[in-house]
Protein backbone atom coordinates (compact mmCIF):
# COMPACT_ATOMS: atom_id res chain seq x y z
CA UNK A 1 0.00 0.00 0.00
CA UNK A 2 1.23 3.43 -0.80
CA UNK A 3 -0.29 5.16 2.23
CA UNK A 4 0.52 4.52 5.88
CA UNK A 5 -1.90 2.60 8.06
CA UNK A 6 -4.09 5.00 10.05
CA UNK A 7 -3.62 4.42 13.78
CA UNK A 8 -7.41 4.46 14.44
CA UNK A 9 -7.65 1.48 12.08
CA UNK A 10 -5.51 -0.59 14.46
CA UNK A 11 -7.65 0.28 17.48
CA UNK A 12 -10.88 -0.33 15.58
CA UNK A 13 -9.66 -3.78 14.58
CA UNK A 14 -8.86 -4.50 18.23
CA UNK A 15 -12.40 -3.44 19.15
CA UNK A 16 -13.74 -5.74 16.43
CA UNK A 17 -11.83 -8.63 18.01
CA UNK A 18 -13.53 -8.02 21.35
CA UNK A 19 -16.96 -7.76 19.73
CA UNK A 20 -16.39 -10.88 17.65
CA UNK A 21 -15.20 -12.95 20.59
CA UNK A 22 -17.43 -11.95 23.46
CA UNK A 23 -20.47 -9.95 22.38
CA UNK A 24 -23.68 -11.88 22.72
CA UNK A 25 -22.17 -15.09 24.10
CA UNK A 26 -24.92 -15.36 26.68
CA UNK A 27 -27.77 -13.75 24.75
CA UNK A 28 -28.89 -16.88 22.88
CA UNK A 29 -30.15 -20.16 24.29
CA UNK A 30 -28.11 -23.24 23.46
CA UNK A 31 -29.20 -24.68 20.12
CA UNK A 32 -29.66 -28.36 19.39
CA UNK A 33 -27.88 -30.53 18.68
CA UNK A 34 -24.22 -29.47 18.97
CA UNK A 35 -24.45 -26.69 21.53
CA UNK A 36 -26.64 -28.75 23.83
CA UNK A 37 -24.54 -31.89 23.39
CA UNK A 38 -21.08 -30.46 24.02
CA UNK A 39 -22.22 -28.17 26.83
CA UNK A 40 -23.86 -31.11 28.61
CA UNK A 41 -20.74 -33.29 28.35
CA UNK A 42 -18.77 -30.50 29.99
CA UNK A 43 -21.43 -29.97 32.66
CA UNK A 44 -21.36 -33.65 33.59
CA UNK A 45 -17.56 -33.64 33.65
CA UNK A 46 -17.53 -30.64 35.99
CA UNK A 47 -20.19 -32.21 38.23
CA UNK A 48 -18.55 -35.64 38.43
CA UNK A 49 -14.89 -34.52 38.44
CA UNK A 50 -14.24 -37.41 36.05
CA UNK A 51 -11.94 -35.83 33.45
CA UNK A 52 -11.04 -39.18 31.85
CA UNK A 53 -14.30 -40.66 30.53
CA UNK A 54 -16.60 -38.17 28.76
CA UNK A 55 -20.29 -38.85 29.30
CA UNK A 56 -23.36 -37.51 27.54
CA UNK A 57 -26.62 -37.85 29.45
CA UNK A 58 -24.72 -40.13 31.85
CA UNK A 59 -23.67 -42.50 29.03
CA UNK A 60 -20.10 -43.03 27.84
CA UNK A 61 -19.38 -40.85 24.82
CA UNK A 62 -16.18 -41.38 22.82
CA UNK A 63 -16.86 -39.64 19.51
CA UNK A 64 -14.38 -36.83 20.20
CA UNK A 65 -11.34 -36.23 22.47
CA UNK A 66 -11.78 -34.18 25.65
CA UNK A 67 -9.79 -30.94 25.34
CA UNK A 68 -12.81 -28.68 24.82
CA UNK A 69 -14.76 -30.58 27.46
CA UNK A 70 -11.93 -29.97 29.92
CA UNK A 71 -11.75 -26.26 29.13
CA UNK A 72 -15.51 -25.73 29.36
CA UNK A 73 -15.81 -27.84 32.53
CA UNK A 74 -13.23 -25.55 34.13
CA UNK A 75 -15.21 -22.52 32.92
CA UNK A 76 -18.33 -24.01 34.53
CA UNK A 77 -16.49 -24.53 37.81
CA UNK A 78 -15.19 -20.93 37.78
CA UNK A 79 -18.21 -19.07 36.39
CA UNK A 80 -21.05 -21.56 36.82
CA UNK A 81 -22.92 -23.33 33.98
CA UNK A 82 -24.50 -20.83 31.57
CA UNK A 83 -24.70 -20.07 27.88
CA UNK A 84 -21.90 -17.53 28.32
CA UNK A 85 -19.47 -19.90 30.02
CA UNK A 86 -20.41 -22.70 27.58
CA UNK A 87 -19.32 -20.52 24.64
CA UNK A 88 -16.28 -18.94 26.32
CA UNK A 89 -13.70 -21.47 25.09
CA UNK A 90 -14.98 -21.26 21.51
CA UNK A 91 -14.83 -17.47 21.60
CA UNK A 92 -11.29 -17.49 22.99
CA UNK A 93 -10.22 -19.95 20.28
CA UNK A 94 -11.70 -17.70 17.57
CA UNK A 95 -9.88 -14.68 18.95
CA UNK A 96 -6.70 -16.72 19.33
CA UNK A 97 -6.86 -17.94 15.72
CA UNK A 98 -7.20 -14.35 14.49
CA UNK A 99 -4.23 -13.22 16.55
CA UNK A 100 -2.11 -16.17 15.44
CA UNK A 101 -2.86 -15.60 11.76
CA UNK A 102 -2.14 -11.88 12.06
CA UNK A 103 1.06 -12.50 14.03
CA UNK A 104 2.26 -15.01 11.43
CA UNK A 105 1.52 -12.52 8.64
CA UNK A 106 3.49 -9.87 10.54
CA UNK A 107 6.50 -12.14 11.02
CA UNK A 108 6.49 -13.58 7.50
CA UNK A 109 5.48 -10.43 5.61
CA UNK A 110 4.71 -7.02 7.13
CA UNK A 111 2.34 -5.02 9.35
CA UNK A 112 -0.02 -4.18 6.48
CA UNK A 113 -0.55 -7.86 5.65
CA UNK A 114 -1.05 -8.64 9.34
CA UNK A 115 -3.82 -6.06 9.72
CA UNK A 116 -5.44 -7.14 6.48
CA UNK A 117 -5.37 -10.75 7.69
CA UNK A 118 -7.27 -9.72 10.82
CA UNK A 119 -9.72 -7.66 8.74
CA UNK A 120 -10.38 -10.57 6.35
CA UNK A 121 -11.13 -12.92 9.25
CA UNK A 122 -13.30 -10.36 11.01
CA UNK A 123 -15.35 -9.92 7.89
CA UNK A 124 -15.57 -13.62 6.98
CA UNK A 125 -19.19 -14.28 8.02
CA UNK A 126 -18.78 -18.01 8.49
CA UNK A 127 -15.75 -17.76 10.76
CA UNK A 128 -17.18 -14.86 12.76
CA UNK A 129 -20.53 -16.57 13.31
CA UNK A 130 -18.99 -19.84 14.50
CA UNK A 131 -16.89 -17.90 16.97
CA UNK A 132 -20.05 -17.63 19.08
CA UNK A 133 -21.29 -21.21 18.72
CA UNK A 134 -20.37 -24.23 20.84
CA UNK A 135 -18.66 -26.42 18.28
CA UNK A 136 -15.49 -28.50 18.51
CA UNK A 137 -14.31 -27.25 15.13
CA UNK A 138 -13.29 -23.81 16.40
CA UNK A 139 -11.03 -25.37 19.03
CA UNK A 140 -9.53 -27.61 16.34
CA UNK A 141 -9.08 -24.53 14.17
CA UNK A 142 -7.14 -22.64 16.85
CA UNK A 143 -4.71 -25.48 17.56
CA UNK A 144 -4.21 -26.30 13.89
CA UNK A 145 -3.60 -22.62 13.16
CA UNK A 146 -1.00 -22.63 15.95
CA UNK A 147 0.70 -25.65 14.35
CA UNK A 148 0.89 -24.17 10.85
CA UNK A 149 1.75 -20.58 11.74
CA UNK A 150 4.44 -21.66 14.23
CA UNK A 151 6.03 -23.79 11.54
CA UNK A 152 6.09 -20.87 9.10
CA UNK A 153 7.70 -18.62 11.69
CA UNK A 154 10.22 -21.36 12.54
CA UNK A 155 11.35 -21.38 8.89
CA UNK A 156 12.25 -17.70 9.26
CA UNK A 157 13.90 -18.00 12.67
CA UNK A 158 17.32 -16.38 12.85
CA UNK A 159 18.93 -18.85 15.28
CA UNK A 160 18.74 -22.62 15.82
CA UNK A 161 17.41 -22.07 19.36
CA UNK A 162 14.62 -19.82 18.11
CA UNK A 163 13.75 -22.28 15.36
CA UNK A 164 13.53 -25.12 17.88
CA UNK A 165 11.20 -23.12 20.12
CA UNK A 166 8.83 -22.36 17.24
CA UNK A 167 8.92 -25.97 16.03
CA UNK A 168 8.08 -27.23 19.50
CA UNK A 169 5.20 -24.78 19.57
CA UNK A 170 4.06 -26.27 16.26
CA UNK A 171 4.19 -29.76 17.77
CA UNK A 172 2.18 -28.40 20.70
CA UNK A 173 -0.42 -27.12 18.25
CA UNK A 174 -0.71 -30.55 16.66
CA UNK A 175 -1.10 -32.14 20.09
CA UNK A 176 -3.88 -29.69 20.95
CA UNK A 177 -5.57 -30.39 17.62
CA UNK A 178 -5.44 -34.16 18.21
CA UNK A 179 -6.93 -33.69 21.69
CA UNK A 180 -9.61 -31.50 20.09
CA UNK A 181 -10.82 -33.74 17.29
CA UNK A 182 -8.54 -36.66 16.64
CA UNK A 183 -5.84 -37.69 14.20
CA UNK A 184 -6.59 -35.00 11.62
CA UNK A 185 -4.83 -32.66 14.03
CA UNK A 186 -1.48 -34.11 12.99
CA UNK A 187 -2.42 -35.47 9.55
CA UNK A 188 -3.38 -32.11 8.03
CA UNK A 189 -0.27 -30.07 8.96
CA UNK A 190 1.97 -33.07 8.30
CA UNK A 191 0.44 -33.71 4.88
CA UNK A 192 0.75 -30.05 3.90
CA UNK A 193 4.45 -29.93 4.78
CA UNK A 194 5.12 -33.24 3.00
CA UNK A 195 3.26 -32.16 -0.16
CA UNK A 196 5.13 -28.84 -0.16
CA UNK A 197 8.46 -30.66 0.08
CA UNK A 198 7.42 -33.13 -2.61
CA UNK A 199 6.41 -30.33 -4.99
CA UNK A 200 9.73 -28.55 -4.47
CA UNK A 201 11.77 -31.77 -4.22
CA UNK A 202 13.11 -30.42 -0.97
CA UNK A 203 12.84 -33.43 1.36
CA UNK A 204 15.80 -32.17 3.34
CA UNK A 205 13.38 -29.75 4.96
CA UNK A 206 11.55 -32.71 6.51
CA UNK A 207 14.68 -33.68 8.40
CA UNK A 208 14.69 -30.31 10.15
CA UNK A 209 11.36 -30.70 11.98
CA UNK A 210 12.87 -31.44 15.42
CA UNK A 211 11.48 -34.96 15.27
CA UNK A 212 12.87 -36.36 18.52
CA UNK A 213 11.99 -33.50 20.89
CA UNK A 214 8.81 -32.81 18.91
CA UNK A 215 7.46 -36.35 19.09
CA UNK A 216 8.46 -36.57 22.75
CA UNK A 217 6.53 -33.38 23.52
CA UNK A 218 3.57 -34.53 21.42
CA UNK A 219 3.36 -37.83 23.31
CA UNK A 220 3.75 -36.19 26.70
CA UNK A 221 0.76 -33.98 25.89
CA UNK A 222 -1.51 -36.55 24.24
CA UNK A 223 -0.62 -40.07 25.41
CA UNK A 224 -1.69 -39.81 29.09
CA UNK A 225 -5.38 -39.29 28.32
CA UNK A 226 -5.46 -41.97 25.62
CA UNK A 227 -3.82 -44.42 28.03
CA UNK A 228 -6.12 -43.59 30.93
CA UNK A 229 -9.35 -43.65 28.93
CA UNK A 230 -8.36 -46.95 27.26
CA UNK A 231 -7.56 -48.50 30.61
CA UNK A 232 -10.90 -47.43 32.05
CA UNK A 233 -12.92 -48.27 28.91
CA UNK A 234 -11.77 -51.30 26.86
CA UNK A 235 -14.20 -50.44 24.07
CA UNK A 236 -12.61 -47.03 23.46
CA UNK A 237 -9.71 -47.87 21.13
CA UNK A 238 -11.72 -49.71 18.51
CA UNK A 239 -14.54 -47.17 18.48
CA UNK A 240 -12.35 -44.05 18.44
CA UNK A 241 -9.62 -45.03 16.00
CA UNK A 242 -11.49 -47.39 13.67
CA UNK A 243 -15.09 -46.18 13.71
CA UNK A 244 -14.63 -42.45 14.24
CA UNK A 245 -11.73 -42.02 11.85
CA UNK A 246 -11.72 -44.64 9.09
CA UNK A 247 -15.33 -45.83 9.00
CA UNK A 248 -16.73 -42.31 9.31
CA UNK A 249 -14.54 -41.10 6.41
CA UNK A 250 -15.24 -44.02 4.09
CA UNK A 251 -18.91 -44.74 4.84
CA UNK A 252 -22.24 -42.93 4.78
CA UNK A 253 -23.50 -44.53 7.98
CA UNK A 254 -23.96 -41.16 9.69
CA UNK A 255 -26.34 -39.93 6.97
CA UNK A 256 -24.15 -36.93 6.20
CA UNK A 257 -23.70 -37.59 2.49
CA UNK A 258 -23.41 -34.59 0.20
CA UNK A 259 -22.11 -33.83 -3.28
CA UNK A 260 -18.35 -33.46 -3.81
CA UNK A 261 -18.78 -29.69 -4.28
CA UNK A 262 -20.71 -29.31 -1.00
CA UNK A 263 -18.04 -27.15 0.69
CA UNK A 264 -17.43 -24.77 -2.23
CA UNK A 265 -20.52 -22.55 -1.62
CA UNK A 266 -19.70 -22.54 2.11
CA UNK A 267 -16.17 -21.45 1.33
CA UNK A 268 -17.11 -18.62 -1.03
CA UNK A 269 -20.04 -17.39 1.06
CA UNK A 270 -17.89 -17.73 4.16
CA UNK A 271 -15.44 -15.16 2.75
CA UNK A 272 -18.35 -13.10 1.38
CA UNK A 273 -16.82 -9.61 1.08
CA UNK A 274 -13.70 -11.03 -0.57
CA UNK A 275 -15.20 -14.02 -2.37
CA UNK A 276 -14.26 -12.76 -5.83
CA UNK A 277 -10.65 -12.39 -4.69
CA UNK A 278 -10.30 -16.04 -3.63
CA UNK A 279 -9.21 -17.52 -6.96
CA UNK A 280 -6.90 -14.61 -7.91
CA UNK A 281 -5.39 -14.83 -4.43
CA UNK A 282 -4.61 -18.52 -4.89
CA UNK A 283 -3.06 -17.89 -8.29
CA UNK A 284 -0.94 -14.96 -7.06
CA UNK A 285 0.17 -16.84 -3.93
CA UNK A 286 1.26 -19.85 -5.98
CA UNK A 287 3.27 -17.70 -8.37
CA UNK A 288 4.80 -15.44 -5.75
CA UNK A 289 8.58 -15.58 -5.70
CA UNK A 290 9.98 -17.57 -2.74
CA UNK A 291 11.70 -15.89 0.19
CA UNK A 292 14.96 -16.99 1.77
CA UNK A 293 14.75 -18.90 5.03
CA UNK A 294 17.33 -18.69 7.81
CA UNK A 295 19.62 -21.19 6.03
CA UNK A 296 19.53 -19.28 2.75
CA UNK A 297 17.21 -21.80 1.07
CA UNK A 298 14.18 -20.73 -0.94
CA UNK A 299 10.89 -20.97 0.94
CA UNK A 300 7.41 -19.95 -0.24
CA UNK A 301 5.14 -19.57 2.82
CA UNK A 302 2.07 -18.58 0.81
CA UNK A 303 2.38 -21.68 -1.34
CA UNK A 304 2.49 -23.84 1.78
CA UNK A 305 -0.65 -22.11 3.08
CA UNK A 306 -2.42 -22.76 -0.22
CA UNK A 307 -1.44 -26.44 -0.08
CA UNK A 308 -2.66 -26.71 3.51
CA UNK A 309 -5.97 -25.02 2.69
CA UNK A 310 -6.67 -27.01 -0.47
CA UNK A 311 -5.74 -30.26 1.27
CA UNK A 312 -8.41 -29.60 3.90
CA UNK A 313 -10.95 -28.84 1.17
CA UNK A 314 -10.05 -31.94 -0.86
CA UNK A 315 -9.96 -34.24 2.17
CA UNK A 316 -13.43 -33.38 3.41
CA UNK A 317 -14.86 -33.19 -0.11
CA UNK A 318 -13.80 -36.81 -0.58
CA UNK A 319 -15.20 -37.89 2.78
CA UNK A 320 -18.45 -39.84 3.03
CA UNK A 321 -19.39 -37.69 6.04
CA UNK A 322 -19.82 -33.95 5.54
CA UNK A 323 -20.89 -31.20 7.92
CA UNK A 324 -20.53 -27.46 7.24
CA UNK A 325 -18.10 -26.74 10.10
CA UNK A 326 -15.57 -29.32 8.94
CA UNK A 327 -13.65 -26.84 6.79
CA UNK A 328 -13.41 -24.16 9.49
CA UNK A 329 -9.60 -24.70 9.86
CA UNK A 330 -9.34 -23.49 6.25
CA UNK A 331 -10.24 -19.93 7.18
CA UNK A 332 -7.45 -18.46 9.39
CA UNK A 333 -4.52 -19.65 7.27
CA UNK A 334 -6.24 -18.83 4.00
CA UNK A 335 -7.02 -15.36 5.34
CA UNK A 336 -3.25 -14.70 5.11
CA UNK A 337 -3.34 -15.69 1.43
CA UNK A 338 -6.25 -13.34 0.76
CA UNK A 339 -4.64 -10.54 2.78
CA UNK A 340 -1.38 -10.81 0.83
CA UNK A 341 -3.38 -10.43 -2.37
CA UNK A 342 -5.42 -7.48 -1.07
CA UNK A 343 -2.24 -5.67 -0.05
CA UNK A 344 -0.86 -5.59 -3.58
CA UNK A 345 -4.20 -5.35 -5.40
CA UNK A 346 -4.85 -1.99 -7.04
CA UNK A 347 -7.83 -0.20 -5.43
CA UNK A 348 -9.69 0.20 -8.72
CA UNK A 349 -9.37 -3.52 -9.48
CA UNK A 350 -10.43 -4.39 -5.95
CA UNK A 351 -13.47 -2.14 -6.38
CA UNK A 352 -14.81 -4.39 -9.14
CA UNK A 353 -14.17 -7.45 -6.96
CA UNK A 354 -16.19 -5.95 -4.11
CA UNK A 355 -19.07 -4.71 -6.26
CA UNK A 356 -20.71 -8.16 -6.89
CA UNK A 357 -21.27 -8.46 -3.13
CA UNK A 358 -24.00 -5.81 -3.36
CA UNK A 359 -26.39 -7.63 -5.74
CA UNK A 360 -25.67 -10.95 -4.04
CA UNK A 361 -26.56 -9.48 -0.65
CA UNK A 362 -29.71 -7.86 -2.06
CA UNK A 363 -30.73 -11.21 -3.52
CA UNK A 364 -30.15 -12.74 -0.10
CA UNK A 365 -32.38 -10.12 1.53
CA UNK A 366 -35.15 -10.83 -0.98
CA UNK A 367 -34.83 -14.59 -0.45
CA UNK A 368 -34.87 -14.18 3.34
CA UNK A 369 -38.12 -12.21 3.26
CA UNK A 370 -39.78 -14.81 1.03
CA UNK A 371 -38.49 -17.83 2.96
CA UNK A 372 -41.14 -18.03 5.73
CA UNK A 373 -44.04 -18.16 3.26
CA UNK A 374 -42.31 -20.81 1.16
CA UNK A 375 -41.44 -22.84 4.24
CA UNK A 376 -45.02 -23.21 5.45
CA UNK A 377 -45.98 -24.42 8.92
CA UNK A 378 -48.53 -23.25 11.45
CA UNK A 379 -49.00 -19.64 12.52
CA UNK A 380 -46.65 -20.00 15.50
CA UNK A 381 -43.79 -21.36 13.40
CA UNK A 382 -44.47 -18.77 10.71
CA UNK A 383 -44.20 -15.94 13.25
CA UNK A 384 -40.85 -17.24 14.50
CA UNK A 385 -39.36 -17.49 11.02
CA UNK A 386 -40.76 -14.11 9.99
CA UNK A 387 -38.95 -12.57 12.95
CA UNK A 388 -35.71 -14.27 11.92
CA UNK A 389 -36.06 -13.41 8.23
CA UNK A 390 -36.48 -9.72 9.02
CA UNK A 391 -33.15 -9.64 10.85
CA UNK A 392 -31.43 -11.63 8.09
CA UNK A 393 -32.81 -9.31 5.41
CA UNK A 394 -31.65 -6.25 7.36
CA UNK A 395 -28.17 -7.78 7.71
CA UNK A 396 -28.00 -8.45 3.98
CA UNK A 397 -29.13 -4.90 3.22
CA UNK A 398 -26.42 -3.44 5.47
CA UNK A 399 -23.76 -5.53 3.73
CA UNK A 400 -25.06 -4.55 0.30
CA UNK A 401 -24.92 -0.84 1.15
CA UNK A 402 -21.42 -1.26 2.60
CA UNK A 403 -20.26 -2.99 -0.58
CA UNK A 404 -21.52 -0.06 -2.67
CA UNK A 405 -19.84 2.44 -0.35
CA UNK A 406 -16.61 0.43 -0.47
CA UNK A 407 -16.79 0.37 -4.27
CA UNK A 408 -16.83 4.16 -4.52
CA UNK A 409 -14.17 4.54 -1.84
CA UNK A 410 -11.89 2.17 -3.73
CA UNK A 411 -12.54 4.03 -6.96
CA UNK A 412 -11.35 7.11 -5.06
CA UNK A 413 -8.17 5.27 -3.99
CA UNK A 414 -9.23 5.14 -0.33
CA UNK A 415 -8.34 1.52 0.21
CA UNK A 416 -8.02 1.33 4.00
CA UNK A 417 -11.27 3.21 4.55
CA UNK A 418 -13.09 0.88 2.17
CA UNK A 419 -11.75 -2.21 3.93
CA UNK A 420 -12.71 -0.76 7.30
CA UNK A 421 -16.27 0.01 6.16
CA UNK A 422 -16.76 -3.46 4.71
CA UNK A 423 -15.27 -5.18 7.77
CA UNK A 424 -17.46 -3.27 10.21
CA UNK A 425 -20.60 -3.70 8.13
CA UNK A 426 -20.10 -7.44 7.68
CA UNK A 427 -19.48 -8.00 11.37
CA UNK A 428 -22.57 -5.92 12.15
CA UNK A 429 -24.52 -8.05 9.71
CA UNK A 430 -23.34 -11.21 11.46
CA UNK A 431 -24.55 -9.84 14.79
CA UNK A 432 -27.96 -9.13 13.22
CA UNK A 433 -28.19 -12.66 11.84
CA UNK A 434 -27.40 -14.05 15.28
CA UNK A 435 -30.21 -11.96 16.74
CA UNK A 436 -32.47 -13.30 14.04
CA UNK A 437 -31.50 -16.85 14.89
CA UNK A 438 -32.48 -16.13 18.49
CA UNK A 439 -36.06 -15.61 17.25
CA UNK A 440 -36.42 -19.33 16.46
CA UNK A 441 -34.91 -20.38 19.79
CA UNK A 442 -38.20 -22.03 20.93
CA UNK A 443 -37.73 -24.54 18.09
CA UNK A 444 -33.95 -24.88 18.17
CA UNK A 445 -33.35 -24.99 21.93
CA UNK A 446 -34.60 -27.16 24.79
CA UNK A 447 -34.73 -24.15 27.13
CA UNK A 448 -38.48 -23.53 26.84
CA UNK A 449 -39.19 -27.23 27.33
CA UNK A 450 -37.06 -27.29 30.48
CA UNK A 451 -38.82 -24.17 31.76
CA UNK A 452 -42.22 -25.85 31.35
CA UNK A 453 -41.01 -28.84 33.34
CA UNK A 454 -39.59 -26.60 36.07
CA UNK A 455 -42.79 -24.56 36.21
CA UNK A 456 -44.62 -27.73 37.24
CA UNK A 457 -41.99 -28.55 39.85
CA UNK A 458 -41.05 -31.71 37.95
CA UNK A 459 -37.32 -31.12 37.43
CA UNK A 460 -36.53 -34.04 39.85
CA UNK A 461 -39.18 -36.38 38.44
CA UNK A 462 -38.32 -39.41 36.33
CA UNK A 463 -37.99 -38.04 32.79
CA UNK A 464 -38.21 -40.30 29.75
CA UNK A 465 -37.30 -39.24 26.22
CA UNK A 466 -39.09 -41.48 23.75
CA UNK A 467 -37.44 -42.31 20.40
CA UNK A 468 -35.44 -39.07 20.30
CA UNK A 469 -33.15 -36.93 22.43
CA UNK A 470 -33.29 -33.21 23.21
CA UNK A 471 -29.58 -32.52 23.52
CA UNK A 472 -29.95 -29.38 25.63
CA UNK A 473 -32.57 -30.71 28.05
CA UNK A 474 -30.15 -32.31 30.55
CA UNK A 475 -28.09 -29.11 30.58
CA UNK A 476 -31.08 -26.89 31.34
CA UNK A 477 -32.48 -29.33 33.92
CA UNK A 478 -29.03 -29.84 35.49
CA UNK A 479 -29.53 -33.62 35.42
CA UNK A 480 -29.67 -36.61 33.09
CA UNK A 481 -32.80 -38.21 31.63
CA UNK A 482 -33.72 -41.77 30.58
CA UNK A 483 -33.73 -42.66 26.88
CA UNK A 484 -36.45 -44.95 25.56
CA UNK A 485 -36.01 -46.90 22.31
CA UNK A 486 -33.23 -44.63 21.12
CA UNK A 487 -29.60 -45.42 20.21
CA UNK A 488 -27.97 -43.22 17.54
CA UNK A 489 -24.74 -41.77 19.00
CA UNK A 490 -25.36 -43.60 22.29
CA UNK A 491 -25.02 -47.07 20.76
CA UNK A 492 -21.45 -47.74 21.92
CA UNK A 493 -22.05 -46.38 25.41
CA UNK A 494 -25.27 -48.34 25.86
CA UNK A 495 -23.60 -51.57 24.75
CA UNK A 496 -21.19 -51.07 27.64
CA UNK A 497 -23.89 -49.95 30.09
CA UNK A 498 -27.28 -51.18 28.79
CA UNK A 499 -29.05 -50.54 32.09
CA UNK A 500 -28.89 -46.77 31.55
CA UNK A 501 -31.76 -46.75 29.04
CA UNK A 502 -35.03 -48.50 28.23
CA UNK A 503 -34.50 -50.49 25.07
CA UNK A 504 -38.13 -50.86 23.92
CA UNK A 505 -41.18 -48.63 24.10
CA UNK A 506 -43.16 -51.65 25.30
CA UNK A 507 -41.04 -51.65 28.49
CA UNK A 508 -41.94 -48.06 29.39
CA UNK A 509 -45.25 -48.73 31.22
CA UNK A 510 -43.55 -50.65 34.04
CA UNK A 511 -41.22 -47.73 34.69
CA UNK A 512 -43.94 -45.13 34.16
CA UNK A 513 -46.34 -46.74 36.64
CA UNK A 514 -43.74 -47.05 39.39
CA UNK A 515 -44.38 -44.81 42.42
CA UNK A 516 -43.41 -41.18 41.97
CA UNK A 517 -43.77 -38.44 39.41
CA UNK A 518 -42.85 -38.99 35.76
CA UNK A 519 -42.63 -36.99 32.53
CA UNK A 520 -42.32 -38.27 28.95
CA UNK A 521 -40.90 -36.18 26.10
CA UNK A 522 -42.10 -37.32 22.68
CA UNK A 523 -42.41 -35.98 19.16
CA UNK A 524 -46.01 -35.02 18.24
CA UNK A 525 -46.06 -37.63 15.48
CA UNK A 526 -45.54 -40.39 18.07
CA UNK A 527 -48.42 -39.42 20.37
CA UNK A 528 -50.70 -42.18 19.11
CA UNK A 529 -48.04 -44.77 19.89
CA UNK A 530 -47.85 -43.42 23.42
CA UNK A 531 -51.63 -43.47 23.79
CA UNK A 532 -51.65 -47.11 22.72
CA UNK A 533 -49.65 -47.95 25.85
CA UNK A 534 -52.72 -47.07 27.93
CA UNK A 535 -50.86 -44.66 30.23
CA UNK A 536 -52.55 -41.74 31.99
CA UNK A 537 -51.07 -38.32 31.28
CA UNK A 538 -51.68 -34.65 30.69
CA UNK A 539 -49.80 -32.35 28.29
CA UNK A 540 -47.70 -29.73 30.10
CA UNK A 541 -45.70 -28.46 27.10
CA UNK A 542 -46.45 -28.43 23.41
CA UNK A 543 -44.62 -26.99 20.43
CA UNK A 544 -44.26 -28.12 16.80
CA UNK A 545 -41.33 -30.41 17.63
CA UNK A 546 -42.08 -31.97 21.02
CA UNK A 547 -44.64 -32.71 23.69
CA UNK A 548 -44.08 -33.07 27.42
CA UNK A 549 -46.54 -35.44 29.11
CA UNK A 550 -46.94 -35.51 32.88
CA UNK A 551 -47.99 -38.73 34.54
CA UNK A 552 -51.46 -38.66 36.14
CA UNK A 553 -51.57 -41.07 39.08
CA UNK A 554 -54.46 -43.56 38.94
CA UNK A 555 -57.47 -42.55 41.01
Amino acid sequence: MSVPIPRPFVWLLAALAIVLSFDGLGSRKLANPDEGRYSEISREMAASNDFVTPRLNGIKYFEKPPLQYWATAIAFKVFGPSEWSARLYTALCALGAILLAAWCARRCFDADTALLTAAVLFSAPYFAALGEVVTLDMGLTFWMTLAVTSYLIAERASTPASRLRWLLLSWTGMAGAVLSKGLIGIVFPGAAIFLYCAWHRDFGRLARLAWLPGIALFLVLTAPWFALVSQANPEFLRFFFIHEHFERFTSTAHRRTEAWWYFLPILFAGFLPWMVAILPAIRRAWRRAPQMDATGRAFAPLRLLVIFSLFILAFFSASGSKLPAYILPFFPVFAIVVAAYLKQCEPRLLAWMVLPVAPLALAGAWAALRAPARRGGDAFVQSLFVGMSEWVALAALVIAIAALVAFFLLRAQRKWTAILVLSFATLGGIEMIERGYEKISPLQSAHALAQSIRAKGLERARIYEVAHHEQGLPFYLDRTVTLVEYLDEFETGLKAEPGKAIARLADLPAAWNAPGEAVAIIQPSRLNEFKALGLSYEIIHQDPRRLALQKIPPA
